[in-house]
């Protein structure tokens, strides 16, 4: 990694934190740090939030979470209860002085926003406006993780359910999976394959398997990014985690197919350099196959 790039990435993130003051306890006068603001600000944006998936979001340990919950408790911004259906969850919701609190810092942080554009000249707040988005983008990019998991377990069955139902809407004639996806998801279960889960901000964005079709090749399998997430190389990173597991099972070869439709899929795997070969399979949903030499 380039020194002068990581001395940059410092340096924005010095100029931010003073800019929008990070650093003070009376974030956007206000009366409290930033920690808190935020608290408020997501669990708004959610209309209530589950206590896990919150502390993911913000990126807390449970330490930090549980001082910032009791201190918004006792101000009674807040309230933890259980989860409506299950009783071992708890969620966060704002009390109605929450709710007032988080229409007074909507409007500060509208003010502050204003207050960084309002210097500039028409063509500078077009400039500093779309190269935030594209920091956006990058940044929410690097919140991505990919691990291996069960297919089986709960956020995998999800990841897959919403791949199939993707199908059904964008093939032709929909997509049955009992002729499309026979198997119980044992092909992509170690010894004989792996899944992998993306998650974005501690929620499922994508997933994907390798499974084996002979000692020597592999075959990629259910590669399903959310509409929510494309655009920042989710599908990428599920690709270059599914090489990695092929690499290190042994397989100098790996194949898949993909439906005509599915045009964004035919342009990554090319990109990625895969190369297109005749029918290796009976699927009756696949017109591509693809193949690529590890």
């Amino acid at each position: 990694m380039d020194a002068n790039q990581v001395e940059q990435v410092r340096r924005f993130n010095r100029l931010v934190t003073r800019r929008i003051g990070a650093l003070s306890d009376d974030y956007l006068s206000r009366g409290r740090p930033l920690g808190e603001a935020r608290l408020i600000f997501e669990v708004t944006s959610a209309g209530g939030m589950d206590l896990g998936r919150l502390r993911g979001k913000l990126g807390l340990d449970s330490g930090y979470m549980s001082r910032l919950l009791r201190s918004l408790e006792k101000q009674e911004m807040i309230e933890v209860r259980r989860k409506a259906g299950d009783g071992r969850a708890r969620e966060v919701i704002l009390t109605d002085k929450g709710r007032q609190e988080f229409a007074a810092y909507d409007s500060r942080s509208a003010k502050l926003a204003r207050s960084m554009l309002s210097p500039l000249e028409e063509g500078q707040r077009e400039r500093l406006v779309s190269a935030m988005a594209e920091v956006e983008r990058l940044i929410r990019a690097s919140f991505v993780t990919v691990a291996e998991e069960s297919p089986r377990q709960a956020d995998g069955r999800w990841c897959r359910e919403q791949y199939f139902a993707e199908l059904s809407r964008r093939f032709d004639g929909g997509f049955d999976v009992a002729t499309g996806d026979p198997s119980d998801s044992a092909d992509l279960l170690p010894p004989s394959g792996s899944f992998v889960v993306a998650r974005l901000d501690g929620e499922p964005v994508g997933c994907g398997g390798l499974k084996t079709l002979d000692a020597a090749t592999g075959e990629i399998k259910r590669v399903w990014t959310s509409a929510s997430a494309r655009g920042i190389g989710v599908a990428g990173r599920i690709m270059a985690r599914l090489e990695q597991s092929a690499r290190e099972a042994g397989f100098s070869v790996l194949r898949l197919d993909t439906n005509r439709s599915l045009v964004e899929a035919q342009a990554l795997y090319r990109k990625l350099g895969y190369r297109e070969i005749g029918r290796y399979n009976d699927n009756p949903y696949a017109d591509h196959f693809f193949e690529k030499r590890l």
